[in-house]
């Protein structure tokens, strides 16, 4: 019996869409009946999520996990709490607010939501993106998360010597998370 909780986080480009990438995978993990877990922002974040929502009758959401725009580690700045502007995007249907602030090339740092990110997902989907997603994959492998790279452009070739799998194609990654735990599909 497939297993219709699966959680599976998707990280990228915050800017970029790459919708030709996104999108059937998006819409698979939707038709799989799974979680999709992502930073609730925009570029890949929205745009998988904008496929997953795009599948009717779907057992699935999309949960985000937001940043928060400020450092609330003292009481006075947590009165001046918000989001950064495009969070969540329009398609998140749970978000999970954080004071968490931190990332890009600080997104490894304690005070970075990636943690959130990588430990609520079962697997870890990775597509081309800058410093923030570059940590997301090395938090990934630090926590032993399966993790799958869409290596466009030859933007994971460094990993390929990881305990990540990276392959060229949408079709690929499918593949590639259906062999991790066959007894989560039907």
């Amino acid at each position: 019996m497939a297993r219709k909780n699966l959680q599976i986080g998707i990280i990228g480009s915050g800017t970029n869409q790459y919708a030709k990438l996104t999108w059937p995978i998006g819409r698979w993990i939707a038709e799989q009946g799974f979680n999709l877990v992502t930073g609730g922002g925009g570029g890949v974040m929205e745009s998988a999520a904008q496929a997953f929502r795009q599948v009717s009758h779907r057992k699935g959401k999309v949960i985000g996990i937001l940043p928060s725009g400020i450092a609330c580690d003292r009481a006075p700045m947590r009165s001046h709490y918000k989001t950064p502007s495009g969070y969540p995007n329009d398609f998140v249907d749970i978000p999970i607010y954080t004071h968490l602030h931190l990332s890009g090339i600080q997104g490894k740092g304690v005070a970075s939501r990636n943690h959130i990110i990588v430990l609520t997902s079962d697997v870890v989907i990775g597509f081309p993106g800058g410093p923030g997603t570059r940590s997301e994959v090395q938090l990934a492998l630090e926590y032993k998360k399966p993790i799958v790279l869409l290596n466009k452009d030859h933007i994971w070739e460094e990993f390929k010597r990881t305990e990540a799998r990276v392959v060229d194609t949408p079709d690929d990654v499918i593949a590639a998370v259906r062999s991790l735990e066959p007894d989560w599909f039907d």
